[in-house]
């Protein structure tokens, strides 16, 4: 059994698509980031760098309990742990973990900040939206030449590639409908996977976030992710 330590964020959707497609046993456990529950000891104990998601895995390499953060990470060992969603051949596999690390160390990070600037940021910095916006653009740029030639991101097969990026671009997708022809192509494959569609569904949308429309965020909530009460904690 597995134990998936998140909410709704697509941090932890793309490991419960994951989990959904590998059908591996697994429970979720709910953590609210806005209420500061990464920020207890108990869950420190687990990820010191108090992020979700996080997972837990009864049958680890071991076989005891494993844990494990990052979600790089993560899909990279379910992939191994089930031999499934990732490139036998030496050389496609190299190329699924070139998009794959496209995904964990630009498209993460850039919609990241692009969303905090945009939406979240009590003060707005023309500068910062700017720069970010470009980024984000940029990179939607990038993965829709690369998927008008290739069916999946990561090559010819389905992969966890595809499960880690779906979960960032969705909200762009909606916003910019009609902009980005291939990459809707293969969101429409992706959303009509039943696993897909289940793991799309982990955690409620808040109403102070972006995708639950974003009314009552406060300076708490702020403390909370990013400022005082996030650094006191670690």
């Amino acid at each position: 059994m597995i134990q998936l330590y998140g909410g709704p964020t697509p941090n932890a959707r793309k490991i419960a698509i994951a989990l959904e497609e590998m059908d591996l046993a697994w429970t979720l456990e709910p953590i609210d980031i806005l209420a500061g529950e990464q920020l207890t000891p108990e869950f420190l104990a687990l990820n010191p760098n108090n992020k979700t998601p996080v997972i837990v895995d009864s049958d680890g390499p071991n076989g005891g309990e494993f844990v494990l953060w990052e979600t790089g990470a993560i899909l990279l060992y379910l992939a191994e742990k089930t031999g499934r969603f990732m490139p036998t051949d030496p050389a496609k596999r190299a190329i699924a973990w070139q998009w794959l690390m496209f995904q964990v160390s630009g498209i993460g990070p850039m919609f990241g900040q692009e969303v905090h600037f945009t939406h979240y940021a009590k003060d707005k910095h023309p500068y910062a939206i700017d720069r970010y916006s470009r980024e984000v653009a940029r990179l939607l740029r990038v993965l829709d030449e690369r998927l008008g030639s290739s069916e999946w991101i990561g090559g010819d097969e389905y992969s966890i590639v595809d499960m880690a990026t779906l979960p960032y671009l969705r909200r762009k997708l909606i916003e910019e409908a009609g902009s980005y022809p291939h990459i809707e192509h293969w969101a429409a494959a992706m959303q009509a996977r039943p696993a897909v569609a289940t793991g799309l569904t982990v955690g409620i949308a808040r109403a102070e976030t972006v995708e639950g429309g974003l009314t009552g965020f406060t300076d708490e909530h702020r403390s909370i992710l990013w400022g005082e009460r996030q650094h006191a904690a670690r």
